[in-house]
């Protein structure tokens, strides 16, 4: 039975959880010290392009997305309307609490303050990731992409999945690398991206807001679809 009071507070959660991911990425795209992979791509990218960082990111999207359906064999119109919901306000926003960020001037902060920053980001990153995933309405194509790899044809493998679905960006990375000469969000919080974002959306499943739980039916649901 469909219940309003529960929807209403996933749908507050999904909304809180889209801003916090768009200004932990921004923050750190502004310290300048690493991000995680998809973002460090998406900037470098964006640096070839020379188009907006927002553009890119809706851009890059709209890519995964599509790839989701034809790594799935059919159109999922849930999934495909989904994937778009999460990326358009995402992408700007990412773009301009950036700005806000370096109104504040965090790019030229010192190093230690932008490294504790950088941290800060990544964290709160993979706190929000655990919250939009928990309230399970609408889902980040990249999410999308790991999930599909995994169920459809890594045998439910989550840890080779996760990894290959950084094929995209980090080959996006190389080529973007090889053709301007410059690097750009890839760093020691990249590393660190890697090695720990899953054991922080783990934590965070059971200490950022714990009453908000798993809805496994709709994920259920889902996967079945697909």
């Amino acid at each position: 039975m469909f219940n309003i009071v529960d929807f209403r507070q996933r749908f507050f959660f999904l909304v809180f959880s889209i801003l916090l991911n768009s200004a932990g990425n921004a923050l750190t795209i502004s310290a300048d010290l690493g991000s995680a992979v998809w973002t460090g791509s998406s900037v470098n990218l964006s640096n070839w392009i020379q188009i907006p960082l927002g553009t890119t990111l809706l851009l890059y999207g709209i890519v995964v997305t599509l790839l989701n359906q034809l790594l799935l064999g059919h159109f999922d119109r849930r999934r495909f309307i989904s994937n778009l919901l999460y990326i358009i306000p995402f992408s700007y926003l990412v773009e301009f609490i950036g700005y806000f960020w370096q109104w504040l001037g965090v790019p030229n902060f010192s190093f230690t303050a932008r490294l504790i920053l950088n941290f800060v980001g990544l964290v709160a990153v993979a706190a929000a990731v655990s919250i939009y995933q928990r309230c399970n309405l609408i889902q980040h194509p990249n999410d999308d992409l790991s999930y599909i790899l995994r169920f459809r044809f890594l045998h439910g493998s989550a840890i080779i999945a996760q990894w290959a679905s950084y094929l995209p960006p980090v080959l996006i990375i190389i080529i973007s690398f090889i053709a301007t000469g410059q690097l750009h969000a890839i760093g020691i919080g990249t590393v660190f991206a890697l090695v720990a974002q899953g054991a922080i959306m783990g934590w965070s499943d059971t200490h950022v807001f714990p009453n908000l739980k798993h809805h496994v039916d709709v994920v259920q649901a889902s996967h079945h679809a697909g």
